[in-house]
C-alpha cells in the first residue's frame, strides 16, 4: 500500500526554510531530487503492457540512493547476484559499530571516517583469517543511523565460516560451524586498527585518542544462519536501505513531523517521536552519503577481482555446482494491471508534461482494460 506521508512532503513544506540548516551543494542538490521524485518537474514517460495493452503514464523517479521511493527493484537486483555466489558453509552477521565520540568528525569528514571504518573493520577479519592461514571474505553494508535518526555509523557484515587456503580449498574456522571468533578480542583488534588509520589519514586529536581507548568497542556476531540462501533474504533488509521509510512516517504538517521507531533499549518496543520539520530534516541529511562514495563492498575472497577465479575453486574442492539462476521475481516493469505483462514506454515527455495527442484532450488517466 502506498503511505499517507512522504519525507517529499516535509521538505515541500519546508520550503526556503531549508536554507536554515546550512547544508552543503550535495545534501541540497539530493534532497531536491527526493521532493521532486515521481512528481511532473521530472518529467514521465507512457507505457503500454505487453499482455493486456493497458495505458499508463508515470512520472520520472529520481533515481537517488537515498529517495524512499527508488531502491526496490535495485535491492532485488542485487539480491539475485549475490545468490549465484553463494556457498554450502556457514555464514555469520557481523556488526562493527563505531563510538560515539566519533560523530563529531563524521560530521565533518565523513568520508575519512566511513572509509576507515571499512578498511579497519576488513583489516580486523583478514587478521584473523591469516592466523589460520587462510584468506577471508566478507561482504559489508554502511549504515549510518539509529532508529531516531541520531547518528550511528557501523556496518552490517556477513562473514563464510571459512576461509581459502593457499591451495585453493576450503578450511572451516570450526568443524561444527557454530563460531567465527571471539568478539572482545575483535573489538580490541577493531579498535586499534581504526585509531591506527586515524592517524595515518593525519589526525593528531589525542584527547579523541584517549577517549576512544577509554571504552571497549563493541563487535556483535549473530550466530550462523539457518542455510546459505537465508543468508541473502537476511542481507536483502540492509543493502538499499535508507535512514528513514515512508512507512514510518504517522504525521507530517503543522510544522512537525511524527514517526515510529522501535527503542531497542526497551526490548525493541515500538514509540512514536515527534520533531519538528527543520529537525526532521536535519537529521535526515546528516544520512546523505558523500557523492560517489560506495556503501557496499566487497573483500577478500568475495572481491569482484577474486571471486571469478575462486568461487570456481571453491566448489570444486566443496563437490557442488553453481546455483541455476532464477527467474526474475522483480515487479519492476511489470503491469500493474495484469500482473503478467511487462511495460514498453511508448513515449517521454518533459516537465511540461504529456502531449494531448496521447492523453486525447483533457483525458489524463485510463481505466484497466481487464476491470
Amino acid at each position: 500500500m502506498r503511505p499517507r506521508f512522504e519525507v517529499a512532503q516535509a521538505l515541500e513544506q519546508l520550503g526556503d526554510q531549508l536554507n536554515q540548516l546550512g547544508l552543503n551543494g550535495w545534501q541540497l542538490r539530493t534532497l531536491s531530487a527526493i521532493e521532486r521524485c515521481r512528481t511532473a518537474a521530472l518529467g514521465g514517460h507512457i507505457d503500454a503492457c505487453t499482455d493486456c495493452g493497458s495505458i499508463l503514464l508515470s512520472y520520472n523517479s529520481c533515481r537517488n540512493r537515498h529517495c524512499p521511493k527508488c531502491q526496490g527493484h535495485k535491492r532485488e537486483a542485487w539480491m539475485q547476484a549475490r545468490r549465484q555466489e553463494l556457498l554450502p558453509v556457514p555464514y555469520f552477521h557481523v556488526v562493527f559499530t563505531l563510538p560515539e565520540q566519533l560523530n563529531t568528525l563524521a560530521m565533518h569528514q565523513p568520508k575519512l571516517v566511513y572509509d576507515t571504518l571499512f578498511a579497519s573493520a576488513w583489516q580486523t577479519i583478514a587478521s584473523f583469517g591469516k592466523q589460520l592461514s587462510v584468506q577471508m571474505g566478507m561482504v559489508t553494508i554502511l549504515h549510518t543511523w539509529g532508529q531516531n535518526l541520531s547518528l550511528h555509523p557501523h556496518l552490517h557484515c556477513v562473514v563464510p565460516g571459512g576461509g581459502v587456503r593457499a591451495d585453493g580449498s576450503w578450511q572451516p574456522i570450526r568443524a561444527d560451524g557454530k563460531f567465527l571468533f571471539h568478539v572482545k578480542a575483535l573489538g580490541k583488534m577493531f579498535r586499534a586498527k581504526y585509531v591506527a588509520g586515524l592517524r595515518a589519514a593525519g589526525i593528531n586529536d589525542q584527547p579523541l585518542f584517549d577517549a576512544l581507548f577509554a571504552r571497549p568497542w563493541i563487535v556483535y556476531a549473530k550466530r550462523p544462519f539457518g542455510g546459505p540462501r537465508q543468508v541473502v533474504e537476511y542481507l536483502g533488509r540492509y543493502t538499499h536501505k535508507i535512514a528513514i521509510s515512508n512507512h514510518r512516517l504517522q504525521a507530517v504538517g503543522e510544522g512537525k513531523v511524527r514517526f515510529g521507531y522501535k527503542d531497542y533499549r526497551q526490548q525493541g518496543r515500538k514509540r512514536s517521536m515527534e520533531l519538528s520539520q527543520l529537525e526532521f530534516v536535519r537529521r535526515f541529511a546528516q544520512h546523505i552519503l558523500p557523492k560517489g562514495f560506495v556503501r557496499i563492498r566487497h573483500y577478500g575472497f568475495l572481491s569482484s577481482t577474486a571471486k571469478g577465479k575462486r568461487l570456481p575453486e571453491l566448489r570444486h574442492h566443496l563437490q557442488v555446482s553453481a546455483p541455476a539462476e532464477a527467474a526474475e521475481q522483480s515487479m519492476h516493469r511489470r503491469c500493474p494491471c495484469c500482473k503478467k505483462g511487462k511495460l514498453i514506454t511508448l513515449e517521454s515527455f518533459d516537465s511540461r508534461g504529456p502531449p494531448a495527442r496521447v492523453l486525447g484532450g483533457a483525458k489524463k488517466s485510463f481505466p484497466c482494460a481487464l476491470a
